[in-house]
């Protein structure tokens, strides 16, 4: 199989190039570097002609040309504008980026024929606020998201299904649930596992969004990336859950990775975040069905990886 993979320079784009590349698969990577990094190609860039990274901005009218002349039967299309505070302070590159962009995708799927686009979704944001008892949420929960990002991702998967009545265009849709594991940025404002990491190693302190009760639900990235490498061959015209369905609070996020990490200081906390939702899990069972897929990595090993990443990291920097 020919893949393209937009964001295949971040953290889960990179960590799904790997495996796609393991698989045998050739690979051509479409990133501008905005927030991913060359660096975590460096494997990659190893398997020769089975590899090409492209840089590029997915909104670059550039894309279209690029994609008909690499004919991939797969897209996975991974750039994203992806944090929910961004996007409430500057929602017209929210919206430039996560609708435009993805328009661009298909344009480009289109023109080279492929097969299918599989799309990174937000299962963190579509449904809203929902109550204690609907959680994990279903596919079949309302989607009513309250941030600009919530909304441009939702407007991504209608473009999807557009796409799919007047061209024939294949599809799957991951909403995924709170992605972490190494090679997650520690400086951005997502990605609350690798910040706390970050300053743990390095015997800092760590601040909590608000009170800390509000429950996420972590998903390991190597996870992840399998249900990606699953969703090329299934799940077709689906949104499909990413997630473990379990609810941990950043309160004890912290303190489990306090104990990971052999001690560290106790964490301060802050004003919470403007559109932030307050409690998240998603039911993985329609994955299961369709997929194949069910997570398999412990909170307790993903985040000791992630603790082994950063002190590598660290280290290196020193």
């Amino acid at each position: 199989m020919r893949a393209l993979v937009t964001g295949g320079a971040g953290f889960i784009g990179s960590t799904l190039v790997d495996r796609l590349l393991a698989e045998g698969h050739s690979v051509d990577v479409v990133d501008d570097l905005s927030t991913g990094a060359i660096a975590n190609l460096t494997d990659a860039r190893s398997a020769g002609r089975e590899f090409r990274f492209h840089q590029l901005d997915v909104r670059a009218p550039e894309l279209v040309e690029l994609m008909a002349r690499r004919e991939p039967e797969v897209v996975f299309h991974l750039a994203a504008q992806t944090s929910v505070a961004a996007s409430v302070r500057w929602p017209v590159l929210d919206g430039e980026v996560n609708v435009v962009g993805t328009v661009q995708v298909l344009e480009g799927a289109r023109a080279a024929r492929s097969r299918k686009v599989v799309y990174a979704a937000s299962g963190g944001t579509l449904y809203g606020e929902p109550g204690p008892a609907d959680l994990p949420l279903a596919e079949t929960h309302p989607h009513d998201p309250r941030s600009p990002y919530g909304v441009s991702k939702k407007a991504a998967v209608d473009y999807l299904r557009a796409y799919a009545g007047l061209y024939g265009l294949g599809w799957c849709a991951l909403a995924l649930a709170n992605v972490y594991g190494p090679r997650q940025d520690p400086h951005g404002e997502a990605g609350v596992v690798s910040i706390f990491a970050a300053n743990l190693v390095a015997g800092r302190e760590s601040t909590i969004d608000g009170d800390g009760a509000q429950t996420r639900d972590f998903v390991y990235v190597d996870d992840v990336v399998d249900a990606f490498s699953r969703a090329a061959q299934r799940g077709d015209g689906m949104l499909v859950n990413v997630g473990t369905g379990a609810q941990t609070s950043v309160a004890e996020l912290y303190a489990a990775m306090v104990e990971a990490n052999g001690g560290g200081p106790a964490a301060k906390h802050g004003p919470r975040r403007e559109g932030d939702m307050r409690d998240s899990a998603l039911d993985p069972t329609r994955a299961a069905i369709h997929l194949g897929w069910t997570p398999w990595t412990p909170l307790s090993d993903g985040l000791r990886a992630v603790l082994a990443y950063a002190g590598r990291e660290g280290a290196g920097r020193t």
